[in-house]
């Protein structure tokens, strides 16, 4: 199982999910059909690092050199990137544009390639959609444990790329001048309990997760200089007792990784763990009562079907039911925040 924050902390954090669409016409179906074509395209691009052998200009020969690939196929590999909008040719030399250059090359400051190499990792999993839908589960091994260091680093990688400004604005939505400590439960980078530091200077945070993301983690933590304030604990959410006495724990992007009842244990055992008038805060996909939309929702549900074992996405009807199961008295939907529940002690 998938036990820390997946891909949906990047979409969370991206944007609010559109709607529904209504239904298209078979030419429409036809077009989404075909779309593997340019998204494979642009995703091997990214494997290669292309953008980067491009760079200010380059032949095809150039660029093969680079990236160690031939130049046939290379060519023929540049001319689609130029035709999809990637790349600009002028003569036989292939240069960047600026969106290519600003966040697929190797020193910028904006380079977002490694978060990137998340999505290209995730092909290999929808890739056995037929067979997930035929079992129930996923058809590939799940979880951090079964993956690589490189499949971790990129993971975290997306995750904390795009929760910041995210985490940033939850701290303030959620208001952290009376919070004192904070549990951040499959915490990632440590991107939220980071942020979480910054808006009250007296607010101590506890970042527990697996030991690969752990040590990523604290990388992260050290960098922001708040080490002394955002520690770590290894540890399993799905089993783990988290202690006593926090003031706020945080699921952000966990729910949707667990099934029913493990989602129902998680939250008797944050009930546990928090004190009175303490809050349980819960950021996920959260689906309509007939789960079709919103759309990304929706699609992030088979996203789960393909990478966990028994993961959704679910209704904002279940998780009151779970959480009031759970003991919680109050739960809130701030209305700026759809992906966003609040469950007080």
């Amino acid at each position: 199982m998938l036990r820390s924050a997946v891909l949906a902390s990047i979409l969370l954090a991206a944007a609010v999910c559109p709607a529904a669409m209504s239904p298209v016409s078979f030419a429409e179906l036809s077009r989404i059909m075909r779309g593997f074509q340019e998204s494979r395209l642009l995703l091997s691009a990214v494997e290669l690092d292309v953008f980067t052998a491009a760079g200010a200009g380059a032949t095809a020969a150039e660029v093969a050199a680079k990236i160690k690939a031939h130049p046939r196929s290379t060519e023929t590999f540049l001319n689609a990137l130029v035709a999809v909008g990637a790349l600009v040719k002028q003569g036989d030399r292939y240069r960047n544009t600026p969106e290519t250059a600003r966040y697929l090359t190797a020193g910028s400051p904006d380079d977002a390639r490694a978060a990137l190499l998340h999505t290209v990792h995730g092909w290999d999993a929808w890739s056995q959609l037929t067979e997930a839908v035929r079992r129930g589960t996923t058809a590939v091994e799940p979880g951090v444990e079964a993956r690589d260091a490189e499949w971790t680093e990129s993971f975290i990688a997306a995750m904390h790329r795009n929760a910041g400004p995210t985490a940033r604005a939850l701290a303030d939505a959620l208001g952290m001048k009376k919070v004192r400590r904070v549990l951040d439960v499959g915490g990632g980078s440590g991107v939220y309990s980071i942020a979480f530091a910054q808006a009250n200077p007296e607010l101590r945070a506890e970042v527990l997760d697996l030991a690969p993301v752990v040590r990523i983690a604290q990388r992260h933590i050290a960098e922001a200089g708040l080490s002394e304030r955002v520690t770590t604990r290894v540890g399993d959410l799905t089993r783990d007792d988290f202690g006593r006495g926090y003031d706020l724990i945080l699921l952000s992007a966990i729910c949707h990784m667990l099934d029913e009842a493990q989602n129902q244990d998680l939250f008797r055992r944050s009930y546990q763990a928090l004190a009175p008038g303490g809050r349980l805060v819960i950021r996920d996909f959260i689906l309509d009562e007939d789960k079709t939309s919103p759309r990304g929702g929706a699609l992030f549900a088979v996203h789960m079907l393909v990478q966990t074992r028994g993961g959704s996405n679910y209704s904002e009807r279940e998780y009151r039911e779970w959480l009031k199961a759970a003991g919680f008295s109050r739960v809130e939907r701030p209305a700026a925040d759809d992906g966003l529940l609040v469950a007080t002690r």
